[in-house]
């Protein structure tokens, strides 16, 4: 399932890195949805003309990251769902990977690769569940002393799979029966926490989550965020605390903007002072401000 917003170009690499490794061996049986959350980049011109394999849904307004994903998996036919960002790119045998460690791991309710970024560094792909604690803990700058928030990757290696509490929906196999379970992606998430939504009850509900290192793909990020910047970074933290009173209620909630209106703050007056002296710190105050500014009604 690839969920796409104005990201063309990233898009076709996409799919070519899944006709490269996957459509063109015998590993796998494949069928590819990608879902246009009405792009206006001729995203959807450009899947018809160059990849006619692909099964397309084309939306006429965004619809969300959840909502789209839950369109293609309703009416797929596979045993395992694969959720894939439209600006990652597939390597060779990752897939097969993960699914073969799903069939050999029959707890095993989702997995996820090991993600790189476009420099081939190690990206997070994995993380302990968000709480306000770890949260608070990571914007104090404090998990290069104590990891809390992260796991280390790099001590992990490439070779031993981990059982993990959530897996980056940059790249995610799901079980179905899982699914099945406790329910697809939670549509009230507009953008952003919703695999953590989703990784929280597969854990609740008795699966095992497992990143698998053996497995590789590219992640290059912010795909389709970037093009409005400030407005999904705001997004990020109100799908945060729409997670925390979710699950842990309005407390919950409440102490999380308390955390974040004390890591922000200062950020927010520090960004403003360098503004005059570099300009690329006055967009990051102007989203800092919005962010403490939207934040008691979120």
């Amino acid at each position: 399932m690839i969920v796409n917003w104005n990201t063309r170009d990233l898009l076709a690499e996409c799919l070519r890195s899944i006709d490269r490794t996957v459509r063109s061996t015998d590993e796998l049986s494949v069928e590819v949805w990608v879902v246009d959350n009405a792009s206006t980049d001729d995203s959807v011109a450009m899947v018809r003309s160059q990849f006619s394999w692909a099964k397309l849904i084309k939306n006429t307004k965004n619809v969300g990251f959840a909502a789209a994903n839950n369109q293609a998996i309703h009416i797929a036919s596979g045993r395992y769902i694969v959720l894939l960002n439209s600006d990652t790119v597939v390597h060779a045998g990752a897939l097969a990977t993960l699914v073969m460690f799903m069939e050999r791991t029959p707890r095993a309710g989702a997995c996820g690769p090991r993600l790189l970024n476009a420099d081939g560094s190690l990206q997070h792909a994995c993380h302990p569940m968000l709480t306000p604690g770890r949260e608070f803990w990571r914007l104090l700058f404090l998990e290069r002393i104590w990891p809390r928030a992260t796991y280390p990757l790099e001590a992990w290696g490439a070779v031993q799979p981990r059982q993990v509490e959530a897996i980056k929906g940059a790249s995610l196999l799901l079980r179905r029966a899982a699914l099945v379970q406790v329910g697809l992606l939670d549509e009230s998430y507009f953008m952003y926490t919703e695999e953590v939504d989703l990784c929280h009850r597969l854990h609740r509900a008795g699966w095992d989550l497992w990143y698998v290192p053996q497995a590789v793909v590219t992640h290059f990020g912010e795909g389709s965020s970037r093009q409005m910047a400030e407005t999904m970074y705001v997004q990020l933290y109100r799908s945060k605390l729409q997670f925390y009173r979710k699950f842990g209620g309005d407390r919950q909630a409440r102490l999380a903007k308390l955390f974040y209106a004390l890591a922000y703050t200062p950020r927010w007056l520090a960004a403003a002072g360098m503004a005059g002296l570099r300009p690329e710190y006055a967009a990051r105050a102007r989203t800092y401000r919005r962010l403490l500014a939207d934040l008691p009604a979120m």
